[in-house]
């Protein structure tokens, strides 16, 4: 047998046009930094709404326990009560899985003047330094020790104010220093800051906790330190990239779908792009509605920060143009290595040409069900999509990067008319079912593993 079928996978065969409503949960690259940023709140826990329930989510929750704190969930709100911490250091095994464990560093050493955080994790999708980080750290007067293993950071009393230029906009660095800097003594000012609506939004609950933040979502930021942060109530913003991912869903499989909870003004440069691509898009108070009912027009695209186009939209967005007639030109220049994807979509016919940091998709070819990969969380759905479309079965597996980013994407894509199973692996089948003909396998196995929800 082939190692595949020992592994959980999702099988996809070819869609008809989908339709109905999607619902979009809370920001898994918002909430992150604001679970990491309630470290910094002495006096009382915070509540967090609308926390989707995804693997990343549990892996820092589970830190922020290790280090002392509370952590309750109930109807996708968090409860964080860290009053009481006894250790600055968050388990390397936790903070290994995951890259987003690195937000924890300035929390922890604004609060505690220490922290020691083990080098993270994450996605393979190329070099994702952390130099800004510590840049920032030592502007603000911490001591840095560096090992090939870990970091460690010191401050004798309190952090104190600093003009800081990042040499790049950092998402992370820029989240990182604002948590560390609203309790460092005096102002800092952030140049060149990060702009994205999860910078924003993390800047509106540390201000409702008591600091003292403006200009997030500009180049530029200020921050004023005070002496204490207290816990509060925030409701997430609702999840730009999963929002971009389902509306790709609709133009690859010409659609009609209705994105309840999505907000457009997050989503500016990819909604402008399917516009140019021949879908129509039209806003409401209550979300998003996407009709894909044309053909798709191949597209030019260079990732960039934001308000660019998001480097976690591109492998989405190469899949459609597999889709779209003609050839599209695709620039990366947020990672260097971020088109693991293409070998994958390859595999099932598509014509692409991957030349360092950019690809050439020649569109129009159809594609054919095959046995494939995520290689990262993004490319994830790309395979996904690449299944609706494809003539025949596609059977994808290293489910564990999609579980990191979205809430129960095979529910909602069956929900609005998908034929798309998650299965189990082989050796938990029963043998019966296992010498029936492989339609109806997919058809009598759960398709949806029940994972563990939080204590």
């Amino acid at each position: 047998m082939n190692e595949n079928q020992f592994q959980e996978r999702i099988i996809v065969k070819k869609a008809s046009p989908l339709k109905g409503t999607i619902r979009i949960h809370g920001a898994k690259n918002a909430v992150l930094p604001i679970i990491a940023a309630s470290i910094l709140g002495k006096s009382e826990p915070s509540f967090i709404d609308d926390v989707p329930d995804l693997e990343d989510v549990r892996i820092l929750c589970d830190a922020i326990r290790h280090l002392g704190g509370k952590v309750e969930y109930d109807s996708e709100t968090l409860k964080i009560d860290t009053t009481s911490l006894h250790t600055t250091e968050p388990p390397k095994q936790l903070v290994q899985q995951m890259r987003a464990s690195f937000l924890l560093m300035g929390s922890l050493l604004a609060r505690t003047g220490h922290v020691k955080i083990y080098l993270p994790g994450g996605c393979a999708i190329g070099a994702r330094p952390i130099d800004q980080h510590l840049k920032g750290f030592q502007a603000l007067g911490a001591k840095i020790i560096i090992t090939e293993e870990y970091v460690e950071a010191f401050v004798k009393e309190r952090l104190q104010g600093a003009i800081i230029y990042l040499d790049t906009p950092s998402v992370g660095a820029t989240e990182n220093i604002m948590m560390a800097a609203c309790l460092a003594k005096g102002t800092t000012i952030l140049e060149n800051a990060a702009q994205e609506p999860e910078i924003v939004d993390l800047a509106n609950y540390l201000n409702s906790m008591g600091a003292n933040i403006k200009g997030a979502g500009t180049n530029l930021i200020r921050i004023e330190g005070v002496e204490e942060l207290y816990g509060t109530r925030h409701t997430v913003i609702p999840d730009r990239i999963e929002t971009g991912t389902f509306l790709t869903v609709a133009a690859i499989t010409q659609s009609e779908l209705y994105l309840k909870g999505a907000m457009g003004n997050h989503l500016r440069a990819v909604i402008s792009k399917l516009s140019e691509a021949g879908v129509h898009i039209t806003e409401d108070d209550d979300g998003i509605f996407v009709s894909a009912l044309q053909p798709l027009k191949p597209l030019q695209i260079k990732t960039l920060p934001y308000p660019g186009f998001p480097t976690d939209m591109q492998a989405q967005f190469v899949t459609m143009l597999a889709a779209a007639s003609g050839t599209s030109y695709v620039s990366e220049t947020v990672f260097e290595n971020r088109y693991m994807h293409c070998t994958e979509l390859q595999k099932m016919g598509a014509n692409i040409i991957v030349d360092g940091r950019h690809a050439t998709v020649i569109g129009g070819q159809p594609l054919q069900g095959a046995q494939v990969r995520m290689t990262d969380l993004r490319a994830g759905a790309a395979m996904i999509m690449a299944g609706l479309i494809a003539e025949g079965t596609t059977e994808i597996t290293q489910l564990h990067h999609i579980d990191r980013g979205y809430v129960d994407i095979v529910g909602k894509l069956k929900n609005v008319g998908a034929e798309i199973h998650r299965m189990k692996p082989v050796e938990s089948i029963p043998v019966q079912v296992l010498e029936q003909e492989e339609e109806t396998i997919t058809e009598s196995i759960t398709t949806r593993i029940l994972r563990p929800t939080f204590v």
